[in-house]
């Protein structure tokens, strides 16, 4: 693993290299498959047009979000790409025991080398009921606690460099280095870089000091945005993976054909969050069922400022946005997630983006 499995290269006009988050939505009138069919073709878009890299988030009982398992949304999707990088952004190590990661993500990497990116939240993604639900405890503050001792457990596991007489010696990572050390082994020389990924301060300063490169969710977090990539420069230590601060922030951008539609497109999209943060989760709603909807005065307040972070409208528009951001914050890369609706629609908008940068055409 080297600093260059990290760091992107600008295409086009871009300022920085740009990549793509997938939350795999679900609107209403459509099916988990019509998503996941919609990650599919987005996954080939963004690899022909030069976007660095794909991740694809964990979330759990939304009805809206059908990304539960990114592990078996990334092999599905590596079998459809040949070059862009593929990630989780990301998986929440306190749900899973760290072993199990080791095993899926050096699966991903055996199916695509090179291109498998391991990025770690310490959040649940999701509510305390289903994260109670999920780790099997209803003591959820210990797995964030606990997040840098899972963290280096995880990391031995991947390096198969557990010291003599830990209890964990003798237990392996497969696929993984093991096997490269068997009788006629051969292994990758990759391993998937490890990112930590952060909404505040705690993992931006766990990064900086760890030398890990560092994602931070502008997305839903915009007023700690620039405190956090603060923090990770300031804690920032050298390592084997890399030499200098490589940051990436999550951004909320979509693109449409003229402004009104990329209005009521983000509508829909801001309407679905109401319901998700008052504990109505559901499908993300239409642009027409959005419009026809009588928001309270502290909906609209809500409407308001969610949208004042969502970079949206004609491409133009779009790319001023998106520069802007990038100049504020000094990223080193805009990772973009478009929700919306309809598959269309967001495919549509990462398009409109490519074409708004001039990114190359493969």
């Amino acid at each position: 693993m080297t600093a260059d499995e990290i760091r992107g290269t600008a295409r086009g006009s871009a300022p920085v290299p740009l990549s793509v988050l997938d939350l795999v939505t679900v609107g209403a009138g459509r099916t988990a498959s019509d998503a996941l069919r919609t990650s599919v073709a987005l996954s080939r878009l963004a690899e022909s047009r030069g976007f660095h890299r794909y991740w694809v988030a964990e979330h759990h009982s939304m009805p809206g979000v059908a990304s539960s398992s990114p592990a078996v949304i990334l092999a599905h999707l590596a079998a459809h790409t040949e070059r862009i990088r593929l990630g989780s952004g990301g998986v929440m190590l306190p749900n899973h025991a760290p072993l199990v990661i080791a095993e899926q993500f050096g699966t991903l990497e055996a199916m695509a080398p090179g291109r498998i990116d391991l990025g770690l939240g310490r959040a649940p993604g999701t509510d305390g009921a289903t994260a109670a639900a999920l780790r099997r405890t209803d003591r959820l503050n210990e797995g964030a606690d606990d997040f840098p001792e899972q963290l280096a457990e995880l990391t031995r596991f991947l390096d198969d460099d557990f010291p003599d007489g830990h209890r964990y010696r003798r237990i392996h990572a497969v696929p993984g280095p093991i096997q490269a050390t068997s009788p006629g082994g051969v292994q990758s020389p990759h391993r998937p870089p490890i990112w930590l990924l952060g909404s505040s301060g705690f993992s931006a300063r766990l990064a900086g000091v760890l030398g890990l490169p560092f994602a931070f969710a502008h997305h839903f977090s915009a007023q700690n945005t620039i405190p956090a990539l603060d923090q990770y420069r300031e804690s920032f230590r050298p390592s084997e993976v890399l030499d200098a601060p490589y940051a990436l922030i999550g951004v909320s951008a979509l693109a449409a054909d003229d402004e009104k539609e990329a209005r009521r497109q983000v509508l829909a999209a801001a309407l679905n969050m109401v319901r998700l943060r008052t504990g109505r989760p559901g499908l993300v709603p239409t642009p027409e069922e959005a419009e026809a909807y009588e928001f309270s005065p502290m909906e609209r307040e809500f409407i308001d400022s969610w949208n004042a972070n969502v970079i949206h409208g004609t491409p133009d528009e779009v790319r001023a946005g998106l520069d802007d951001l990038q100049k504020r914050t000094g990223a080193d890369e805009l990772m973009i997630t478009g929700n919306a609706h309809s598959g269309e629609v967001r495919l549509r908008s990462y398009e409109l983006i490519a074409e708004a940068y001039g990114l190359p055409t493969a």
